[in-house]
């Protein structure tokens, strides 16, 4: 079984997904479909974008050859032919190469839609998280992380939520 590298921004887009899909609104199946589509077409491109990526490679190949071999054998070849050949190896290569900024470019458009969904698929975590736990407690923090400014840090945290018992217990151990 062949195990797939997936990548940071592959596996965060994969749990923002999977966080979505307890919401149970409507908008939420919209969101994943849009981030789906979009994910198909990034990856079409990206194929499209290796195919030219190989073409351009094989018509340089060809193009080589021609410059190399063609030359040595004039009696095998005419002239037309060997320009003929120059020709197709050179439009190919350079249509292939067009191709390929395009297809580069095309991608980020899709990088760019892709990082939109993913932050409205952080908002609608956001919403979900707060609708069901409540608004986070936010505590202040300190640059030290060492002596009284962290044991002060521990000591509001811990009153904020409402247990100064164990602040002290905190702050000590």
């Amino acid at each position: 079984m062949k195990k797939k590298i997936k990548s940071e921004h592959q596996r965060e887009t994969a749990f923002l997904r999977h966080c979505i899909r307890y919401d149970e609104s409507p908008g939420r199946r919209a969101l994943d479909d849009r981030i789906t589509q979009i994910q198909r077409d990034e990856r079409c491109v990206r194929r499209a974008m290796w195919l030219m990526a190989l073409l351009a490679a094989l018509a340089l190949a060809g193009l080589c050859y021609a410059a190399i071999f063609l030359d040595d054998y004039p009696q095998r070849t005419s002239q037309f032919v060997t320009r003929f050949i120059v020709q197709v190896f050179g439009a190919v290569g350079l249509a292939s190469t067009i191709c390929v900024v395009a297809f580069l470019g095309l991608r980020m458009i899709y990088r760019l839609r892709l990082d939109r969904r993913r932050e409205e698929c952080r908002q609608l975590v956001t919403k979900l998280l707060e609708s069901r736990l409540g608004k986070p407690i936010t505590t202040p923090w300190r640059e030290s992380p060492m002596g009284d400014r962290n044991r002060e840090t521990v000591q509001v945290a811990a009153g904020r939520n409402g247990s100064p018992d164990q602040s002290e217990s905190t702050a000590q151990g």
